[in-house]
């Protein structure tokens, strides 16, 4: 009976420090949201559906928006708007991304496959350093890929 009463004592204690700490986990900041985009001109749906989510996601969270491999063109200075049925086109909704504030990176590397540098970028757009990845937000980070 003593250690029935021992193991329900010690369970409601040890549960009680799980839902405490999980609470403060919840609440130590902001949660931020990686959009991480591969795909550009080549695939206007996935290309503008990552750019409109990453806009409908700042305005309640931290978003930073990662391209790479093709995604890149997307955000050239001399490359064309991508458009695609229902949704705005990348230049519009590049634009009001930056102008809310919202970090978007490319990979260097990247750049330079294609012979491009930050000079080649649109004004506001950054090359990626990896400290980027963690500090656009003090909450959990969560990261959809397109």
């Amino acid at each position: 009976m003593k250690l029935a009463k021992l193991f329900f004592i010690f369970s409601f204690i040890l549960f009680s420090y799980a839902n405490t700490n999980a609470n403060y986990l919840r609440s130590s900041g902001n949660d931020g949201v990686i959009i991480h985009l591969s795909n550009g001109s080549n695939d206007p749906h996935r290309a503008l559906m990552a750019l409109s989510l990453a806009l409908k996601m700042a305005d309640d969270h931290d978003v930073l928006v990662f391209l790479d491999i093709h995604a890149v063109d997307l955000v050239l200075a001399s490359s064309k708007s991508v458009e695609y049925k229902k949704f705005e086109p990348s230049k519009i909704l590049l634009d009001k991304l930056l102008t809310k504030g919202v970090k978007i990176i490319v990979c260097p590397m990247c750049l330079e496959v294609i012979n491009k540098t930050k000079f080649d970028l649109i004004k506001g757009i950054e090359i990626a350093d990896k400290n980027d990845f963690f500090n656009f937000t003090t909450g959990r980070i969560i990261t959809l890929d397109y």
